[in-house]
């Protein structure tokens, strides 16, 4: 019996599949490699290039492999981008999603991992936001994972199928033995950016938005470890395993950070201040998100190693100079 990880050469899946691997799981991998990196999955063996929307190459790797769950990563993840071509999203993170759950209900998969998002809860009344906020998505990104996460509610009372719905705040950092981390090119995350520009890869960093109602006018968010993240994916999968039903659970610390923060955190790990300009707010930004992780932690007994800026900051940057000296190669 096998798990299958969808975008499993990407930032959080190659992550999520040392997690796996360390667990003793057997592991397979579909990633069309469109923003993931083939070196990125630790056993090449592992990794099927293909598209989830290839009903017939999903069907076979089912088969074959014997797959039991699947965690599925794959998807668009850019809150501005989303705005701009919401029809990227609505294909990529629900149409796909939807024909991905089909062939896992065809094929008898037992369980189901999801990557959802904070973004469904658009701008919370509340915060810590627990789950059972509103949910109000500000943007095409939030309203397709949402969608997706209807559709397995829905599905999971219709046929023998248990799932979870992870539901991630801000992911950072990169693995601490410097295997994987965010390798994307043109990425938006906050920290990564940051960690660019300290390198003296980016000339500066925009600071979108100072009139927020925060402390310092930006934006806070919780910032979590990514192998955080990836440890909590393991245990989903236990619990569902185990008989567990099934869950819809936040993925934060408890507590926010704000981007000037966040960018005095990298000034620090760096020893040395970079050029931070100012630019006007992007759409879909809400003010402050911040997780209540309760029931994660009550349910899978989730317990974070890393939950700590500097720390998360400091795995960010080690990862930004690793693949600088890749890249050079």
């Amino acid at each position: 019996m096998s798990i299958l990880v969808t975008g499993g050469a990407g930032y959080i899946g190659s992550h999520a599949v040392i997690d796996l691997m360390n667990a003793g799981e057997e592991v397979v991998v579909i990633d069309n490699l469109s923003t993931g990196f083939d070196w990125a999955v630790q056993v090449p063996e592992a990794l099927i290039v293909g598209d989830i929307a290839d009903e017939a190459l999903v069907d076979r790797v089912i088969a074959e492999r014997k797959v039991e769950a699947v965690i599925h990563f794959a998807g668009s993840i850019i809150v501005p981008e989303s705005v701009s071509d919401p029809l990227k999203y609505y294909l990529n993170n629900t149409a796909r999603s939807r024909t991905l759950i089909e062939r896992c209900v065809r094929g008898g998969v037992g369980h189901f991992i999801f990557s959802s998002t904070a973004a469904v809860y658009g701008t919370p009344e509340h915060s810590p936001v627990n789950e059972d906020e509103p949910l109000v998505p500000m943007s095409p990104y939030g309203r397709s994972k949402l969608m997706t996460e209807w559709m397995l509610r829905d599905i999971a009372e219709a046929h023998e199928m248990t799932y979870a719905a992870l539901r991630y705040f801000n992911v950072a950092g990169g693995d601490p033995e410097g295997r994987v981390g965010q390798s994307t090119a043109n990425a938006t995350h906050l920290i990564k950016v940051a960690c660019q520009t300290a390198l003296g890869q980016r000339p500066y960093i925009e600071v979108y938005g100072e009139d927020y109602p925060t402390p310092d006018g930006t934006c806070i968010r919780d910032y979590i470890h990514v192998s955080d993240l990836a440890a909590a994916h393991t245990a989903a999968l236990n619990h569902l395993r185990d008989g567990g039903r099934n869950l819809v659970a936040n993925c934060g610390y408890g507590h926010g950070f704000s981007v000037r923060d966040v960018l005095r955190s990298v000034e620090r790990a760096a020893g040395r201040k970079f050029e931070i300009r100012q630019a006007p707010r992007r759409a879909g930004d809400p003010a402050s998100i911040v997780a209540d992780p309760a029931r994660i932690k009550q349910t899978l007994g989730w317990t974070p190693a890393y939950d700590d800026l500097d720390t998360i900051v400091t795995h960010a940057l080690a990862w930004e100079q690793k693949l600088a000296a890749r890249n050079r190669l």
